[in-house]
Formats: structure tokens, C-alpha cells, sequence
């Protein structure tokens, strides 16, 4: 009985697969459709899914492009009620009756992706083309902190970007410094200096719309911008430029010693340079004040009409981020959600001498020679022996900035410590030195043979290692294993086309790379070094440690392909608010330790 279920099953099953492969050979081949026909069908769904809105040719709105949520349910309830469809406007359309402005040129990461354009489209707007980053934020909350470091990112991703400072040029204008510049001169009830101020806002601005039709791509409005009505003169001008879209980035700041930290930068500034510290500090301290009674926080007018913005509170520890739309605002977005101030060792060297290095061939995957293996023992000790210094130094600065933040005012360098006191001090540098000390430290290597041998000396149970493929070699694609004499001798043409333009040069053959293939390679590893709060030793070879240090050092994209970066030279660097402090570092082999180099020799 078994059996013959079994065979009316199996009967049933082959019945099934009959009929459906009958269905599958009778079925017409799907027809690829134009964009007409899928804009029809779009429509099409809008009409079935959304009411039936009253569609008008009227000009576009200034700041919306789009109905705002309260106006579709608007829309609903006045169409339950019978009322007359709310007008919405209509995109406008080419002469084909296609949507005009749909190519967007934002997504064009130099060296990876090439837009076809054709001279039809350079007559269009290009969607997305160009960016304007306005920053918003009270004094001393770290806007020039955070665009600095978009514009070293984005330049490094070699998207062309500047800073444009409204500071600056106020300290020059003569109109403004007819005026008195202290903190009067910021009162919000001060109608003269309110005018020169957004005439200054707006001199900048034009600056900044000139400068990106001369070929920028990413320009930076560093000004307080407090006000609403501020951005909005700002919002206006930068739409009668087509191709310019808008990104409204806050800085908020709610940490007391962060922001007693920053007023006290503040007196080493240009408006406070040579003045007496107390006075300074009281006079800035006022000019704060004054902007807190006029600031209008991002938020409600920007969302009313549709502007993206973010908001960083406490540099990222807290991120709002409102329409971000386009690829380059994404960019800035994402980067921008991934960095912290804390204070650590970022050391970056090229992997100890390998048999490669001797005979002078480039890429492979060679072992170290006898001094490569001595370099890398002795590299363990040199980073050992700078940690300790550096907890010892940091340990230091924070028991006094805590003492300063007691009495900001009071310089503790010109008043005598008694002993005990000084014991005291002493004890606690030494015990959070050692707590700094013991923290975790990372070191990365390249997963090739010289670099993973670099770093063998180091203790795995003290620290963190990893080994990471992004951090390998450019790859000389089928010029793997020669020398540059070689390669000179018998592609002279070749060779000379390297020469003349290192950054877009690719290697010929399999998996062959550019330097801009490098970079994006490494962009991850960027957003990670930024990420982390810990420090770090990272290992790695020659193109891939003058992107790095491009990166952190911000050297230009003339620059970079062609900086000196000898083997067994070790670059230390310190993030700091400024900017990023280097000490280099020269290994040598006779006294097997390393000595400070104090000459800049890196330039080829």
C-alpha cells in the first residue's frame, strides 16, 4: 500500500515539472524598457498610491523641492473631506519630455569611476557636482577642529576642498576693524557690527562660489552662523548656483573641561595674541555670552524646508543627521561619525630590510635579511621605552590642566611647590603613567612575509596584533620581482609615464594598482585609525606608509607619491587640537637604538 503512494506521489511530483517547463518554454522573453516606459509606470503607481494632486508649471519654491509631510497629510484629509486637491509642483520636464537634471556626477571617486559626459550634458546641471559645508556653532566648540580634518580627509580622497574662515577676514577688513573689536563688537544689539558681520559672511561666500567654478569641489563656510537668519542669507545666495548643494554641519559642545580647555586656546589665538591673559579671557568669555543670546540652534527651519544638515555634539560622540543625500555629503557624514580627541602614539615604519631590499626588486612576498631581523628587536624596545614616556608626559599635562581648571587664571610655573606637595604629584604622575602605560596597544602589519616578521618581536599577550591584506604592497601588477633599472631598460615608456604622473599610474597586468587604488583601499583602515582611542604601531612599505603619513601629515597629491620615506625609519606622530605633532626617528645599526632626526629630509 506504501508502494503505491509512493508512485502516485512520484506521478503527481513529474506531472508539476511537466507543466511547468510546457509554461517556461511558451513564456515570451521579458522586453527591456525604455525610460519612458518606466517613468509611465512610475506615474502610473504615484496616481494608484498617492492622491490625485492638482499638477501646476509654477516656478520652483526657493527652499523646498518637495511636499513636505504635513502637506501630504494635508493632502489626505482634504480629499476624505472632498475638498480640492492641495497644487504640488511638477518636475520639470526635457524637451523629449523626459525629467531634465537626473545625471549626477557626485559619485566620481577619482582614479575608480569615470562619468561619461557627453556636450549635451555639460550644458545640464550636474546634480550633486559641487559641495558647500556651512558650519554652524558657538565659539570655542571645535568648528575649526572638525573642518580641518574633512578637509585633510576629502583631500586625501583627492576631492579638492578648502577652508574659507569669515575670522580671517574680519581681522583685515577695514571696515570691521574701524570698529572695537572686543566683545562688544558681538552683542547682538550691536546693529553696525551685525551689518559688517553678514557682509563679511557673504564677501567669504562669493569667495568660496568663485573658488569652486575655478574647479573645487568641496568648499567650507567656517563662520559661528548662529542664526537663522544668518543661514538663510547664506541658503539664498547659494541657490542661484545650480550645481552647489548645501550641508549644514553644528558643532555642539556640553563638556565643561573641553570647553574651558578651548577658551584657554583661545588666548593664544590672532584676537588675543600678546594681550593680558586675564583680560582676554574675561573679554571672550563675554564675547560667548553674546552669541548665546542670539543662537538659534539647527534644527526645526532647516527640517520646515528640507535642508540636510548634522549635528556633532561633543565631536561625535552624539550624531544627528537630517536628508543626507548625495554621495559627498555621505562622505562627510560617515567620516565624521568615526573620530575622537583622544590623546595617543601613532607610530607608522616601513617593515625591516628584506633580501628583496638588497637586490632591489620590487613587490614579492621576500623574508628579512639578518638586518631587517635585527631592526625588528629592536624596534620592540624603542616602543616600549616611548610608551613609557609618553603615559609619563601625558600623566603630567592632566594633573596640571586639572589644577588650572581650578584656577584657570593661575600660573603655577611662577609659584614655589613645597616638597611634600611635590611628592604627592610625583606619586599620582607615576601611578596614572602606569595605568596609561598598561593600556591596550595595537599593532597592524601587511599580510606579507617582511612586514609579519617586523613585528615578531612583539609580545602577542601585551599586544593587540593584527595582520591586515589592505596594508599590503602596491601590487606591480606583471612588474612583480623587477628592478626600477629593469623596468627603465626595457619599457623606457612605461617607465616615463610613471614618472610624470605617480598618483594615476597603474601597473600593467594582473591585479597591476595605482596609487589612488592604494588610497581607496585604505580608506577603511583610515576611518578605524581615527575610530580607535588606543595607540598604535603600524608596519607596513613604502606606498602604502607615504599614503598614510599623506594622510596624517596632510601632504599635497604632488606631494605625496614622491616623499622620501627611507627603511628603518620610524614617524611618531601625536593628534592634537592643532594639528598633528611628528617626531621621526632614524634606526641606528652600530649602536642598535634609534636617534632623533631634527632635519625635514623627506622631500625627494
Amino acid at each position: 500500500m506504501e508502494d503505491n503512494n509512493d508512485n502516485s506521489d512520484k506521478s503527481r511530483i513529474n506531472s508539476l515539472f511537466s507543466k511547468y517547463n510546457r509554461n517556461r518554454r511558451n513564456r515570451p522573453l521579458p522586453v527591456l524598457k525604455t525610460d519612458k516606459d518606466l517613468e509611465a509606470e512610475g506615474l502610473a503607481r504615484l496616481s494608484i498610491d498617492l492622491p490625485n494632486f492638482q499638477v501646476t508649471d509654477e516656478a520652483d519654491r526657493p527652499l523646498t523641492s518637495s511636499p513636505s509631510t504635513s502637506e501630504i497629510a494635508h493632502a489626505f484629509v482634504s480629499r476624505t473631506e472632498g475638498a480640492p486637491a492641495p497644487a504640488f509642483h511638477r518636475p520639470k520636464l526635457d524637451e523629449h519630455g523626459g525629467f531634465a537634471n537626473r545625471h549626477s556626477i557626485g559619485f566620481d571617486v577619482p582614479g575608480a569611476v569615470h562619468t561619461i559626459v557627453t556636450p549635451k550634458l555639460k550644458t545640464e546641471r550636474q546634480i550633486d557636482s559641487k559641495l558647500v559645508v556651512v558650519m554652524v556653532g558657538l565659539p570655542a566648540r571645535g568648528k575649526s577642529y572638525i573642518v580641518k580634518k574633512l578637509r585633510r580627509y576629502l583631500n586625501w580622497l583627492q576631492y579638492e576642498t578648502k577652508v574659507f574662515n569669515v575670522g580671517n577676514l574680519r581681522r583685515v577688513n577695514k571696515a570691521s576693524q574701524q570698529l572695537d573689536q572686543s566683545a562688544n563688537f558681538f552683542d547682538p544689539d550691536n546693529k553696525d557690527g551685525n551689518k559688517i558681520r553678514d557682509e563679511l559672511a557673504i564677501m567669504v561666500l562669493d569667495q568660496l562660489i568663485d573658488w569652486l567654478r575655478t574647479g573645487g569641489r568641496v568648499a567650507i563656510h567656517d563662520a559661528t552662523n548662529s542664526t537663522i537668519q544668518r543661514r538663510k542669507l547664506l541658503i539664498d545666495r547659494l541657490q542661484q548656483e545650480p550645481d552647489i548643494k548645501v550641508l549644514i554641519l553644528e558643532s555642539v559642545c556640553t563638556d565643561k573641561t573641553v570647553l574651558e580647555r578651548n577658551f584657554r586656546l583661545k588666548l593664544s589665538g590672532p584676537d588675543y595674541k600678546d594681550k593680558d591673559p586675564a583680560k582676554a579671557l574675561s573679554d571672550f568669555r563675554h564675547r560667548v555670552a553674546n552669541y548665546e543670546r542670539a543662537y538659534e540652534p539647527v534644527g526645526d527651519w532647516e527640517e520646515d524646508h528640507d535642508i540636510q544638515y548634522c549635528k556633532l555634539v561633543n565631536v561625535g560622540k552624539k550624531v544627528i543627521a537630517y536628508n543626507i543625500s548625495g554621495y559627498l555629503s555621505g562622505q562627510c557624514i560617515f567620516y565624521l561619525m568615526n573620530f575622537n580627541l583622544a590623546e595617543r602614539q601613532i607610530f607608522v615604519t616601513r617593515h625591516g630590510e628584506s633580501e628583496d631590499n638588497i637586490t632591489g626588486r620590487i613587490g614579492g612576498d621576500a623574508p628579512l635579511s639578518a638586518k631587517g631581523r635585527k631592526f625588528s628587536k629592536a624596534l620592540a624596545r624603542f616602543v616600549k621605552e616611548r610608551r613609557i614616556a609618553f603615559a609619563l608626559d601625558l600623566a603630567r599635562r592632566k594633573i596640571q590642566e586639572e589644577k588650572e581648571s581650578k584656577d584657570p587664571l593661575k600660573d603655577s610655573d611662577d609659584e614655589e611647590q613645597e616638597s611634600e606637595q611635590e611628592h604627592k604629584e610625583e606619586k599620582k604622575v607615576r601611578a596614572t603613567a602606569e595605568a596609561i602605560s598598561n593600556s591596550q596597544f595595537t599593532i597592524w602589519t601587511s599580510m606579507l612575509k617582511r612586514s609579519m616578521e617586523t613585528a615578531q618581536s612583539f609580545d602577542p599577550d601585551e599586544y593587540d596584533i593584527k595582520h591586515i591584506r589592505f596594508l599590503n604592497e602596491i601590487n606591480s601588477g606583471s612588474r612583480e620581482g623587477m628592478t626600477y633599472e629593469e623596468i627603465k631598460s626595457q619599457f623606457p615608456t612605461e617607465f616615463q609615464a610613471r614618472q610624470d604622473n605617480k598618483l594615476y599610474y597603474r601597473y600593467p597586468g594582473m591585479g597591476g594598482e595605482s596609487y589612488l587604488d592604494v588610497i581607496h583601499r585604505l580608506q577603511s583602515m583610515i576611518i578605524e585609525l581615527e575610530r580607535m582611542n588606543q595607540s598604535c604601531l603600524i608596519v607596513t612599505h613604502r606606498v602604502v606608509l607615504r599614503i598614510l603619513l599623506g594622510y596624517l601629515l596632510e601632504w599635497s597629491q604632488t606631494q605625496m607619491p614622491h616623499m622620501l620615506v627611507p627603511i628603518h625609519t620610524v614617524y611618531e606622530l601625536r593628534p592634537k587640537p592643532y594639528g598633528v605633532e611628528l617626531t621621526s626617528w632614524c634606526y641606528d645599526e652600530e649602536a642598535d637604538d634609534f636617534k632623533e632626526l631634527k632635519d625635514d629630509t623627506t622631500q625627494e
